[in-house]
C-alpha cells in the first residue's frame, strides 16, 4: 500500500518520513535487523537506531535480541511491530456482521461473526463493534492500544468521506456509517468496499505479494466485487468506486445456463444458489466450503450441475478482465475460490479459450492465499493507514 508521506521538505518532514518509513517495514516485512532496516532504506546505522528508539518510545515497534547467527562479529537487533497495537476490522453482511482484532503485520488477535436475523442496520453495526471492542478489552485484549476501525462494506464507497453511496444487498443508500461507528467507539474510522480491501490485503500480505499487476475477485454474501492492481497501484476511479465486476452483465453461451434474465454476473454466479444445492440457510466461508467438498465427494449431481454452471460464466468474465487489463495474476476470493477448487484446470482452460492467446499466456490464476481473514486483514490495514504514514501525527492525536 503506498501510504501519503508527511511533511514537506523540511527537517520534521523528512524525519516523520523515515520514522514511516521504519514502521511501514516492520508492518509488512518485519521483523527485521536494524542491518536489513539499514540496507533497505539506505539510511546510516545512527539514523536506524535512533528512529528505532522513537517508534519503541511511542510504542509502536520493539526491539528483540538478535537471532543465534555464525556471523563474526556484534549481531544487529531485530525490530518489529508492536504486538499491543491493533485495528478493527469490520465486515457487514447480508446474514452476519465479522468482526476481528487484527494486529501490525496481518495478525488475526480475535475474531467473531454474528449471524443476524434480519439485514443489519448501520446503527446496529455501530453497537456491535462497539460491544466488541468493550468485550475484548476486559478479556483477551485488555493491554491493546486500538487505533482505527476499518470497514469493509459490500457496495460503493465515497472514497473522499467513506459515505457508502449504495450498498444494495444491506439497502444501505447514503449511509455516513463512519460517523455512526465513531460516535459509538470513539475511535478513528475508516471505510472501503470490501472486494477493494481485499485486493489490497492479498497484495500485500498475501497471493499477491510482490505482484505489479493483478485482477482480484471477491464472491462473498452480497454479490461479486473486486479489485485491480496495476503497476502496484489499485486502481480506485475518479470516486473510489472502481472494480465493481459483480455488476457486469455476463455474456452467455448458453440460455440453459442463464438464471436471471438480463441479470448481472452477481445474479448468475451467486453464493445463495450454491447454498440452495448443498441445502444450507447460512453458513461461513469454511462451512460452505466443506458442504461443498463433501457433496462433490458424494457425487452429488446437483451441486457439480452447478458449480459446472457457474465456473462457465465466470470463466468468460475473467477472460474479458485478462483481454482488457493484461494482468499476470487473477486471484479468487471467498465462494469464487471454492469455484475454482473443486476444477482448476478446467476453469483456465475456460478462460484461455475466450481470452486473447497473448494476453493468457503469463496469466496465473490462483486462490485467494488469506483465505477467510483477507477482507478482515484488507480492512485492518486501511485502519492503520493514517497511524502508517505519520506515527508522530497519530501518537499526538
Amino acid at each position: 500500500m503506498n501510504h501519503p508521506s508527511p511533511g514537506t521538505g523540511s527537517f520534521d518532514g523528512v524525519h516523520r518520513r523515515n520514522l514511516a518509513r521504519l514502521l511501514t517495514l516492520a508492518h509488512l516485512e518485519g521483523p527485521l535487523s536494524r542491518a536489513r532496516i539499514t540496507a533497505k532504506t539506505g539510511l546510516n546505522r545512527s539514523t536506524v537506531a535512533s528512529l528505532a528508539a522513537e517508534l519503541v518510545d511511542l510504542g509502536l515497534v520493539e526491539e528483540r535480541a538478535p537471532d543465534a547467527t555464525r556471523r563474526v562479529g556484534r549481531p544487529s537487533p531485530v525490530i518489529a511491530a508492536h504486538p499491543g497495537v491493533v485495528a478493527v476490522a469490520v465486515n457487514p453482511e447480508v446474514d452476519a456482521v465479522t468482526l476481528a482484532a487484527v494486529g501490525l503485520g496481518g495478525r488475526i488477535d480475535a475474531r467473531e461473526r454474528v449471524e443476524t436475523e434480519g439485514i443489519v442496520t448501520p446503527e446496529q453495526t455501530a453497537l456491535l463493534v462497539a460491544d466488541a471492542i468493550e468485550r475484548w478489552r476486559r478479556d483477551e485484549l485488555a493491554r491493546a492500544r486500538f487505533v482505527g476501525v476499518g470497514l469493509a462494506v459490500p457496495g460503493l464507497v465515497r472514497a473522499s468521506d467513506g459515505l457508502v453511496r449504495l450498498a444494495p444487498h444491506l439497502g444501505w443508500h447514503e449511509v455516513p456509517i463512519r460517523s455512526f461507528v465513531e460516535e459509538a467507539t470513539g475511535i478513528p474510522v475508516a471505510v472501503g468496499n470490501d472486494a477493494s480491501l481485499g485486493a489490497m490485503a492479498e497484495q500485500l500480505f498475501g497471493a499477491g505479494r510482490g505482484v505489479g499487476d493483478l485482477v482480484y475477485l471477491n464472491g462473498g454474501a452480497s454479490g461479486i466485487g473486486g479489485g485491480v492492481i496495476v503497476e502496484g497501484r489499485a486502481v480506485r476511479g475518479a470516486s473510489g468506486y472502481a472494480g465493481e465486476f459483480g455488476q457486469n452483465r455476463p455474456g452467455i453461451a448458453s440460455e440453459d445456463d442463464r438464471r436471471a434474465e438480463h441479470g448481472l454476473l452477481e445474479d448468475e454466479i451467486s453464493r445463495g444458489r450454491l447454498l440452495e444445492a448443498v441445502g444450507l440457510r447460512t453458513a461461513d466461508e469454511p462451512t460452505l466450503a466443506d458442504a461443498i467438498r463433501d457433496a462433490v465427494a458424494a457425487e452429488d449431481q446437483v451441486i457439480a450441475a452447478e458449480l459446472r454452471r457457474q465456473r462457465r460464466i465466470l470463466a468468460t468474465a475473467l477472460a474479458n478482465a485478462v483481454n482488457v487489463l493484461n494482468p499476470s495474476l487473477v486471484i479468487l476470493g471467498g465462494f469464487l475460490a471454492t469455484l475454482a477448487e473443486q476444477d482448476p484446470s478446467a476453469l483456465r482452460e475456460a478462460v484461455a479459450e475466450q481470452a486473447m492467446p497473448a494476453a493468457m499466456e503469463d496469466v496465473e490464476l490462483v486462490v485467494a492465499a488469506l483465505g477467510e481473514d483477507r477482507l478482515m486483514i484488507g480492512a485492518a490495514e486501511l485502519a492503520f493507514s493514517r497511524l502508517l504514514a505519520d506515527p508522530l501525527a497519530m501518537a499526538a492525536g
